[in-house]
C-alpha cells in the first residue's frame, strides 16, 4: 500500500494540470475573443498615443 501513498499525490497533480490546460484551452478564441482583441488593441493605442508619463485623465 506504500506505492498507493506515494503515486497518489504526482497522478492527482497531473490530473489537475490537464484539466487546468484543457480550460485554457477552451476559452481561447470564441465570443469572447472579439472583445479581449478590442481592449488590448484600446490599450495599446492609448500607451502608444499619450507621452511616457503623462495620463488622460
Amino acid at each position: 500500500m506504500d506505492y498507493v501513498s506515494a503515486l497518489l499525490p504526482p497522478v492527482v497533480m497531473a490530473v489537475l494540470f490537464v484539466g487546468v490546460i484543457r480550460v485554457i484551452v477552451k476559452t481561447q478564441g470564441g465570443a469572447n475573443k472579439t472583445k479581449e482583441d478590442a481592449a488590448v488593441e484600446a490599450a495599446l493605442a492609448r500607451a502608444e498615443g499619450s507621452p511616457a508619463g503623462k495620463t488622460d485623465a
